[in-house]
């Protein structure tokens, strides 16, 4: 794995280095190259009741455990599927649906069509996206600010993930009741070339919209050894056009779980109600402190995303709020939740490293 996170992951370096973050980000659907296109937006702190909105379509499917909803059946081409799923904190039953490519999507340059429900079209620096429904529609204007990230960038162009800061504005409809949106978001975009098998068996990632235009990003993957993969923490900020990041001393921890639940494909999946993050780096140390609200809905790959209240402080700067927006699989194939503590201490001393010294 450190093969994976060292020599062939190279988001890290671009991040510490802006200047040298493209300037032209790929925008586009399956290509030859490229057989799976993940394309979202994510807008966190909404008011209540709605605190989130999501929107996220994945083009195509890559093997991994965490992208699979349903039981794959033989002789059904993946790359032919895509999937949306679009949520807000509000009670919804039809946040996901599934589209095959060839019959029932339209994608071109600067225009994705999912059947007559969902759209997303436009070029740099702004971009639309709509959704017709009869339970849940919204009209969004969506404006890229720069303090662009990268999740994941591995050489050779075999994928790429990065993120955008966004401003959005519009409405959205709910049951015949609208709401104004105004408010940041993050753009996301993904691009993977067909791997025989990607190694993530567990992902979690949160948002939280902070004062001064500031969007705080957390994200931790693993293996289904439960060794981590990544685990690190983005501070954007909108006026300086900036984005920082810190992938050292970043633990994530979970207090308190749910009951477990079964999803869609009868996989066991214990979600969290209460976490923590930690994240210290030279001149910041970052506390969250979660509470999530129940409200979590199916559809993100193989999981989750709901939204939580949360306590976050900045070195000695204090910020409260009820709508972060959090999402969570767990495909390991014992949840890390059953373990007994020394089962647990064992993965930890796991994903220690070794230490020379030299006398």
């Amino acid at each position: 794995m450190q093969l994976f996170k060292g020599f062939l992951d190279q988001s890290k370096q671009l991040n510490q280095t802006p200047a040298k973050l493209v300037r032209h980000l790929p925008l586009h659907a399956q290509t030859s190259q490229y057989k799976t296109i993940l394309l979202g937006l994510k807008i966190p702190n909404l008011p209540a009741p709605l605190h989130y909105l999501n929107f996220i379509s994945v083009i195509g499917r890559p093997n991994a455990s965490i992208f699979c909803q349903e039981k794959t059946q033989a002789g059904i081409d993946q790359n032919n599927k895509a999937t949306v799923m679009s949520s807000s904190s509000l009670h919804m039953v039809g946040q996901f649906s599934s589209y095959e490519i060839d019959r029932e999507c339209n994608f071109q340059a600067g225009s994705f069509h999912f059947l007559d429900r969902e759209s997303f079209s436009g070029n740099f620096p702004d971009f639309q996206l709509q959704r017709v429904d009869g339970e849940l529609s919204f009209d969004l204007k969506i404006k890229t600010a720069g303090a662009m990230c990268y999740f994941n960038k591995l050489r050779m162009g075999l994928a790429e993930y990065w993120s955008q800061l966004s401003e959005c504005s519009g409405e959205l409809n709910y049951k015949g009741r609208h709401y104004a949106i105004q408010q940041l978001g993050s753009l996301e975009f993904a691009r993977i070339m067909k791997f025989p098998f990607l190694p993530i068996a567990f992902y979690s990632s949160q948002i939280i919209n902070l004062s001064g235009q500031r969007q705080l990003i957390v994200m931790q993957t693993r293996d289904k050894l439960n060794r981590v993969l990544q685990s690190r923490a983005y501070l954007k900020d909108l006026k300086k056009n900036q984005a920082w990041m810190c992938d050292e001393n970043v633990t994530f921890h979970i207090h308190r779980l749910y009951p477990a639940v079964k999803t869609p494909n009868f996989k066991k999946m214990y979600l969290p109600r209460e976490f923590e993050w930690n994240i210290q780096a030279e001149g910041i140390r970052i506390h969250i402190q979660a509470k999530s609200r129940g409200d979590f809905k199916f559809g993100l790959g193989a999981g989750f995303a709901g939204s939580f209240s949360y306590l976050v402080k900045i070195n000695d700067q204090l910020e409260e709020g009820e709508g972060g927006y959090c999402e969570y699989i767990d495909c390991r194939p014992l949840n890390w939740q059953e373990k007994n503590k020394a089962e647990k201490l064992l993965d930890e001393l796991g994903d220690s490293s070794p230490i020379f010294l030299k006398k």
